[in-house]
């Protein structure tokens, strides 16, 4: 589903954009002249002081014959590289988050398997601890360059790297004749996205050392439907090793069977509406296209060949991932897991009521306000609690059901961003989605753009910056020793999770600050509760079944049944 943001406060610009124009290259410095296996390179220092390589190849380019297939090793280069300027996107479709750039715009490339990586001035021989950031965007957008990782470096004295992962349909595609033509076992694959997270992860494994990191301490971090990933990554057998430590922030353990995905097999309805691989594959290279012609097809016809639709993402495709997915790999008390942060945003879903005019209303066309306070409230509040649910409780609660109990669980719960004229951000957005982003990179300036200057403002400098400090030296700590506890300075204790829910609560000191508090939800429960609550619709306690489908099909079944919707067709918007 794509999310088109219209734009909010009179300034023209949507959440989480950045500037589309082009800046000039940063300098060259000699001091950051490292020897990779793939050749000499040189970066550039920022300007918080870091030392940065960007735009640095983990893989071949998958383009022609290597479009849908597993990443080949990267060619060496000759000379040195200058590294120092983040890779051009992979191919993705722009939205409302995009600003200065139209809408529903093809953009990017297929030669975009890069990574950028940030370290302390003097990391080098230290072996430090790393990073991995890999980015959300449904999977279906988003870049590296969106995330400067300097400050997180530096505050937390860590290599940090950010990559990049086909997306969409390059990333995401599951049809018979890619399989009939593999040339390697990985080649059978549908998550190629995967397969490129998994190539970036060997790259750290076999060249971070150059630049001061340690190998053997590796942490993978990721937002939304990078979290997601995290968690599709821990499940995979092809990831075993590569890394040693995980953070999902935001993140949810739906997954579709392969028959579903290629569509043998008819997709369960949900909020989403999607084409499967052989249906997308008619579309652009004719029924029962080989591989070839597959292939042959340009960037234009495959994306043209979905519309306004998603494809299946995270696909049980049997070599990236089992069948079951995460949450049947989760359950399984012979699998070893490393150590897990796992969490969600208390007001998640704000970020997408916010624009939706059913929920929100623009006077003057700037200034932009809620309808009626009670169902947004109520409608966010159940809509985050599904993210919650699936992401948060159900993943920790199978992890240590089956003897797993490194398990530690958070809720960010900051809500008091700016205002602008008659527009309260605190109260429109909240604690929502990607929120936590700019904390714990403690970073203001990345993600939001312009908004941010509305959001994040001289009057709540100090509360955010408490924040920001308590959660960067948390993940710094779990990052350097796999225990979130393991860092120097005066932080309250968090607490593993147990049965029935332990979480630690991100706040400002003037709204309670750090506190550990105990409970978790079901799904019976939560349906319960939907029910009784006056102030939604009944068509809105459909879309919150809907939402909960994309989640868990099961679940979500069960609710439309409690609130009598009408049955759902596969792949409904």
């Amino acid at each position: 589903m794509r999310i088109i943001l219209s734009a909010i406060l009179g300034l023209g610009l949507a959440a989480c954009g950045q500037s589309s124009e082009p800046s000039a290259p940063p300098a060259s410095d000699p001091a950051t002249i490292r020897v990779l296996d793939q050749g000499e390179i040189i970066g550039s220092r920022t300007a918080r002081g870091a030392e940065a390589w960007r735009g640095l190849a983990f893989a071949a380019p998958p383009v022609g014959d290597l479009r849908w297939r597993a990443p080949r090793p990267v060619s060496p280069h000759e000379g040195v590289f200058e590294a120092l300027t983040s890779p051009e996107r992979c191919a993705q479709i722009t939205n409302g988050f995009d600003s200065d750039l139209e809408p529903d715009q093809l953009i990017g490339g297929e030669d975009c398997l890069y990574l950028d990586v940030y370290a302390p001035a003097d990391a080098r021989d230290r072996e430090l601890p790393v990073m991995v950031f890999i980015h959300g965007g449904a999977n279906t957008w988003g870049y590296a360059g969106q995330y400067d990782g300097s400050q997180l470096a530096l505050d937390q004295d860590v290599i940090v790297a950010v990559i990049q992962y086909r997306l969409g349909p390059l990333g995401w595609f599951a049809n018979p004749a890619l399989r009939a033509d593999a040339q390697t076992a990985e080649d059978a694959a549908a998550n190629f996205a995967l397969l490129d997270q998994i190539a970036a992860l060997a790259w750290v494994r076999d060249n971070i050392s150059a630049f001061g990191g340690d190998a053997q301490r590796v942490t993978i971090f990721g937002e939304s439907a990078g979290a997601q990933n995290v968690l599709a990554l821990m499940a995979s057998p092809l990831a075993d090793g590569l890394f040693h430590r995980a953070i999902a922030q935001s993140g949810t353990m739906r997954s579709v069977s392969l028959a579903r995905a290629e569509g043998t097999e008819p997709l369960p309805p949900s909020a989403l509406n999607e084409i499967a691989g052989l249906e997308a594959g008619a579309r652009f290279a004719g029924a029962n296209a080989p591989a070839s012609a597959l292939r042959a097809a340009s960037l234009a016809e495959v994306f043209a060949a979905y519309g306004e639709a998603d494809m299946p993402r995270v696909i049980e495709d049997g070599v990236t991932l089992p069948v079951g997915g995460m949450r049947a790999v989760f359950a399984d008390p012979a699998r070893r897991f490393v150590p897990l942060i796992t969490g969600s945003n208390r007001d998640e879903s704000r970020l997408y009521l916010a624009f939706d005019p059913e929920f929100t209303k623009t006077t003057f066309g700037v200034i932009r306000n809620r309808r009626d306070p009670a169902r947004y409230v109520a409608n966010g509040d159940f809509g985050a609690r599904l993210w919650r649910l699936d992401g948060v409780d159900d993943a920790a609660d199978r992890l240590i059901a089956a003897g797993h109990d490194q398990v530690w669980a958070y809720r960010f719960d900051w809500d008091e961003g700016g205002s602008l004229l008659f527009t309260d951000t605190g109260a429109l957005l909240g604690a929502a989605h990607s929120m936590e982003l700019p904390f714990v990179f403690n970073d203001f300036s990345i993600l939001y753009g312009d908004i941010g200057k509305v959001l994040f403002t001289n009057a709540n400098a100090e509360g955010r910056q408490a924040v920001a400090s308590a959660m960067g030296a948390y993940w710094g700590a779990f990052a350097h020793a796999g225990d979130p506890n393991a860092g120097a300075g005066d932080w309250m204790n968090w607490p593993a999770w147990q049965s029935g829910g332990r979480l630690l609560r991100f706040d400002t000191p003037a709204d309670g600050g750090l506190e550990v508090f105990t409970g978790n939800d079901d799904w019976a429960r939560l349906s319960a509760e939907i029910i009784a609550n006056q102030d939604i619709t009944a068509a809105d306690r459909c879309a919150i079944a809907g939402v909960a489908a994309m989640r868990d099909v099961d679940a979500g079944a069960a609710m439309r049944d409690a609130f009598g919707c009408a049955p759902a067709t596969a792949g409904a918007d």
